[in-house]
């Protein structure tokens, strides 16, 4: 140690270290810990400089002032308190500990021995104790200044109705486009940079939602393979962003990207991963909270834990696993909820984010009584007046007791519809006595989610992830293949409800190629012109594969990446795309903001949705009971009733026609007033697409396996808008 340092009482407020003008305050809660020293380091973060015993105790805070220190300082904790295991207490001071709330950090994880609170080995396992240092393992937390220039004086708030999410990875975006500076390719700024943001705007996409960037780890089991924890999904550090993501240590490179994000009319909304820790169960490394105050801030099992787990007794030697990665954290405990909600905040304060998808949300809103829409967190998030005014999306389920929760989140949340991945893919693969269920999805899941207030917008629907097949690769393989994970295609889900159009994989057949780009073209439009919010994955746009591995999570390489090499069916698929946003856009009728009902409303004698035949009937239980119904017709009224104001909307009427069948289906157009033609907007056997007027009730043979959009065109409310329109694709 080669430097010495004053130390003042400080305050117990804000947690963390932060940076005043004069000095920077350490803030530390623990429940149990008995002692804290921050542990000062050089700027290479190997010698350490001062060791500082935080002097004050308020509120089980820790706390202290060192004037003098400046932004960069390197730092840890060491926690002393009892290592007692089977009573929930992992404390270890040879164990340096990462900072909960640090900003950043420098140098990486370095696997070994040392990292562990007991001796790896040992005949009594984790009931024994390690006096190891991990200093020299252990990454370092990096004091930040706040301060930046903000070109853009405000979000850019996208309303829901016209939201469509783009789901991408940082690195995989930019790492083989030729028109980022190689320096900067898979780093934020290189997303940042004009062609990636020229792509996205002109795709049609409005919010662009990135994998976690938040400071994650590599398991060793991965590095011994040589692999990577490419997904990021094992997340260490709540308040910073991962290093690998960054052309320099300077965390404004992120926000420079959102600057210029929303100066391009574009939403930033962060894959955000709040139910586990990489410290794993009893076996696990101990690296920040584990040896803070384990017993606050995990669920350990039942008849052991200190705070609301349980009485103290030997079970609190182990943990609840409802993650499926050895440990769960306890948003029970008001500290720990403070930390995420404190976390939530700085994301969308400081950093300006605008919103955020939770990772296996159902554990977030669970208490040990089970699963609660009205428990701590979901009501932290609902009153919060930061939180409650960005976009919050749930994944709705996990692995435990009442994991699965679809429209079970309360008003405010959106969710992501797994139903409507699930039955769009089987429509089109062609399974039967699907029609009711493909119904239900192409209306915003209303059986799911029509309740209290909740609107459309809240079923987040999508096709494809980062998890599972892309669209090609939906079309293209029947099975999984995942060979290059190393598990030997044990893993990634065998239930993909996939189909290769008769060739698995790779294929010169120009006949299966064409059935492949039209069913590509065929869920993207399903997805795209259904109520709801869609959800778009990277690269599905021009038909990216990862060669059938449904379970990329360590591929950081070119299965992952997106390669923008695009070929002509590439490009002709992109340019569909953009069409469907385009439509999507200017046709209100296709994003309307109530759930669609199918009654006629007295004031207008209109239905907002008629379903219809291929005789140009109306369905009836007939059609919907019969599991050979393979093809009908959605018509939205673009002058029903839009809003609980009784009048009619001033919007074009918009005629879709699905058909599953393999074979051609003669389908009759509606019969509209005098002077009004259909005008066919989509057809996706068709490629390119081009506009072509058709009377009322003339009949239109409908490819097999297509889908088809008309507008009505000529009537008095939307004869203008339907003509720029269509003089616009």
């Amino acid at each position: 140690m080669t430097q010495t340092y004053s130390i003042e009482e400080g305050t117990a407020h804000p947690l963390g270290a932060t940076y005043t003008g004069h000095g920077v305050n350490f803030a530390l809660f623990t429940a149990h810990g008995t002692k804290v020293e921050v542990c000062i380091y050089d700027e290479a973060g190997i010698e350490e400089l001062a060791r500082i015993t935080l002097p004050e105790y308020t509120d089980e805070v820790w706390h202290g002032f060192v004037p003098g220190l400046q932004p960069g300082a390197r730092y840890g904790y060491r926690v002393h308190g009892p290592y007692e295991p089977e009573q929930g207490h992992r404390f270890n001071h040879h164990k340096l500990l990462m900072d909960p709330y640090a900003k950043a950090h420098m140098g990486e994880l370095k696997w070994g021995p040392e990292l562990f609170g007991y001796t790896v080995g040992h005949e009594d396992a984790d009931l024994s104790f390690d006096e190891r240092d991990s200093a020299h393992m252990v990454p370092k937390c990096v004091v930040v200044d706040s301060h930046f220039q903000w070109k853009q004086t405000r979000n850019v708030r996208v309303p829901w109705d016209q939201t469509v999410f783009y789901e991408t990875h940082v690195r995989g975006f930019t790492m083989r486009r030729p028109d980022v500076p190689e320096h900067m390719r898979g780093t934020f700024a290189g997303l940042a940079q004009d062609g990636p943001i020229k792509h996205i705007r002109e795709l049609g996409v409005t919010s662009v939602e990135l994998l976690p960037i938040q400071m994650f780890l590599n398991q060793p089991f991965l590095t011994d393979k040589g692999l990577t924890n490419y997904w990021g999904y094992d997340t260490m550090g709540f308040f910073a962003l991962d290093q690998r993501y960054m052309d320099g240590p300077n965390i404004d490179e992120f926000k420079a990207m959102v600057d210029r994000f929303h100066e391009n009319g574009l939403e930033v909304i962060m894959d955000v991963v709040y139910n586990h820790t990489p410290e794993g169960n009893e076996l696990g490394p101990t690296l920040s909270f584990k040896g803070i105050d384990n017993a606050s801030y995990y669920r350990l099992m039942p008849g052991g834990g200190a705070d609301g787990n349980g009485a103290e007794g030997p079970g609190a030697r182990y943990y609840i696993n409802d993650t499926g990665t050895g440990n769960t954290l306890n948003l029970s405990h008001p500290r720990v909820l403070q930390m995420v909600t404190d976390s939530l905040r700085y994301w969308v304060t400081e950093m300006r984010v605008d919103g955020f998808r939770f990772d296996l949300a159902t554990i977030l809103a669970r208490e040990p009584y089970g699963f609660d829409e009205g428990g701590g967190f979901l009501k932290s998030c609902r009153q919060d007046p930061v939180l409650s005014s960005v976009k919050l999306v749930a994944e709705p389920w996990d692995i435990g007791p009442g994991g699965y929760q679809v429209g079970g989140f309360p008003p405010g949340w959106a969710e992501w519809n797994d139903q409507f991945r699930d039955n769009v893919r089987a429509w089109w693969k062609g399974d039967e006595a699907l029609a009711p269920k493909l119904a239900q999805c192409m209306s915003a899941s209303g059986d799911r989610f029509n309740h209290r207030g909740r609107r459309p917008w809240a079923s987040v629907n999508f096709i494809t992830a980062h998890d599972g097949f892309t669209l090609a690769d939906t079309v293209s393989y029947n099975e999984k293949h995942n060979d290059a994970n190393g598990e030997d295609n044990r893993d990634g889900s065998s239930d993909n409800r996939s189909w290769n159009c008769g060739v698995e994989g790779d294929t010169d057949d120009v006949a299966v190629l064409d059935l492949r780009a039209r069913q590509q073209r065929n869920m993207l439009a399903t997805l795209l012109l259904s109520q709801g919010t869609p959800m778009v994955l990277a690269g599905d746009e021009f038909g990216r594969t990862q060669q059938g591995n449904n379970n990329a999570y360590c591929q950081d390489d070119d299965i992952s990446w997106l390669h923008w090499e695009i070929d002509e069916r590439g490009q002709a698929l992109n340019r569909f795309t953009q069409r469907l946003t385009k439509l999507r856009k200017e046709l209100p009728v296709l994003r309307r903001g109530r759930f669609l009902s199918g009654d006629v409303k007295e004031e207008t004698q209109l239905k907002d949705v008629t379903w219809l035949a291929p005789d140009g009937a109306e369905m009836d239980s007939g059609h919907w009971d019969d599991p050979q119904t393979r093809c009908f017709g959605m018509l939205l009224e673009g002058t029903a009733q839009a809003s609980s104001i009784a009048r009619p909307a001033d919007d074009a009427t918009v005629m879709i026609m699905i058909n599953s069948w393999q074979d051609a289906i003669e389908f009759k157009l509606p019969a509209r007033a005098d002077g009004v033609h259909w005008s066919r907007l989509i057809d996706t056997a068709l490629d390119p697409q081009e506009p072509e007027d058709f009377e009322p009730e003339a009949i239109y043979t409908v490819t097999g396996r297509s889908m088809l959009l008309f507008v009505a065109a000529g009537e008095k409310q939307s004869a203008n808008a339907v003509a720029a329109l269509v003089a616009s694709l």
